[in-house]
């Protein structure tokens, strides 16, 4: 009788598990995280249009920080003033929706800091620059081996975030 109840409470709980982790992992290994980075450092307009139409279909925690820095970044290439800074507006208020829901995120912080950097100042998006290098720095073993090359990557053009200086 106790091997038989043994046996059940396990069953159940293995089959929860597994509801758990089924549509997580799905959504969570759809983002290829590779393809991202290399669209934000791409200067070809097909290539981040390409990586925004893969992030559209495909849902996972986050999305709305790496739409809206791709969509903020798309917002530098040619085309009307109009619809640069409509752009650039729409990305903006996702990727900063995404860090006022999860303002401990390393890598949100990361995105905007790319994106502030690259801005041209009158925009009035540099306010946060000191901030999130600092917190970056900080926080930059936490991350995952992979982001933490693409940090790396970074550092070494960037102006404001510099990995050696923490």
């Amino acid at each position: 009788m106790v091997i038989k109840k043994i046996l059940a409470v396990g069953f159940v709980f293995a089959v929860a598990l597994d509801s758990c982790t089924y549509g997580q992992d799905k959504r969570d290994t759809a983002f290829d995280r590779s393809g991202f980075y290399n669209a934000m450092a791409s200067s070809i307009i097909g290539t981040l249009n390409d990586e925004l139409q893969a992030l559209k279909k495909i849902e996972f925690a986050g999305k709305d920080a790496f739409e809206g820095a791709l969509t903020m970044k798309k917002a530098g290439f040619p085309g009307s003033p109009e619809r640069k800074l409509s752009l650039f507006k729409s990305g903006h208020k996702k990727l900063e929706a995404a860090i006022h829901s999860d303002s401990t995120n390393v890598e949100f912080r990361f995105l905007r800091l790319m994106i502030q950097e690259n801005t041209p100042g009158i925009l009035g998006y540099k306010k946060e620059l000191k901030k999130d290098s600092d917190y970056i720095r900080r926080h930059y073993k936490t991350l995952s081996p992979a982001v933490q090359q693409r940090i790396i990557e970074y550092s070494k053009k960037s102006t404001v975030l510099k990995l050696g200086d923490s």
